[in-house]
């Protein structure tokens, strides 16, 4: 039984979870913001909050404290020197855990991991085709004289275009068929 046994396992060895903890740290540390699955923001946050609450102590003995768990020197730097004085008046919860869904491939739940005292950071819109296409439509070149010429003479002489017969309900367009890459079923192999 797992009585009194509080950490979280994530289906990781204990050196493992260790190192991808400390990563996850660093990662919010530098970047302030962190979007990963659920459980790893729960299990990741009690180690960020701690170690600003070293990082708020200030001393020689909490920064080597923190260079032991985080391993990079640059993310204890900043943590020291910016993170943790923006959150001196704060006794505790220096971050938040925002809740984004499940992913759309594994369904894994995905959140936002962001220190509190942080600038607010506004949604970033990741620009579709199709949106490009609007908001920038092609400047038209101007064509040489030499090709002008032939392009008035093509429009000169009318083409008369068919119209295409409609589609008759018996005519309509069939279903494609799903590849299925799995094993038959009914013992064929």
């Amino acid at each position: 039984m797992r009585h009194q046994k509080k950490t979280v396992k994530l289906g990781r060895t204990a050196e493992h979870r260790k190192a991808l903890l400390a990563n996850q740290v660093c990662s919010l540390i530098e970047h302030e913001r962190i979007k990963t699955t659920l459980a790893k923001a729960k299990a990741v946050r009690p180690l960020a909050e701690r170690m600003v609450t070293l990082g708020k102590n200030g001393s020689l003995h909490a920064r080597r404290t923190a260079l032991a768990v985080l391993r990079q020197k640059s993310a204890v730097k900043k943590l020291f020197d910016n993170i943790a004085p923006r959150s001196s008046t704060r006794n505790g919860g220096y971050t938040r855990i925002i809740k984004l869904g499940p992913r759309r491939s594994d369904s894994a739940l995905v959140a936002f991991l962001e220190w509190v005292d942080a600038a607010p950071v506004a949604a970033e819109e990741k620009p579709t085709k199709k949106a490009a296409k609007e908001k920038a439509p092609k400047a038209e070149k101007p064509a040489p004289a030499a090709e002008k010429e032939p392009r008035a003479e093509k429009e000169a002489t009318p083409t008369v275009k068919e119209p295409e017969p409609a589609a008759t309900p018996a005519e309509e367009p069939k279903p494609k068929k799903r590849k299925w890459f799995g094993r038959k079923s009914g013992g064929e192999k």
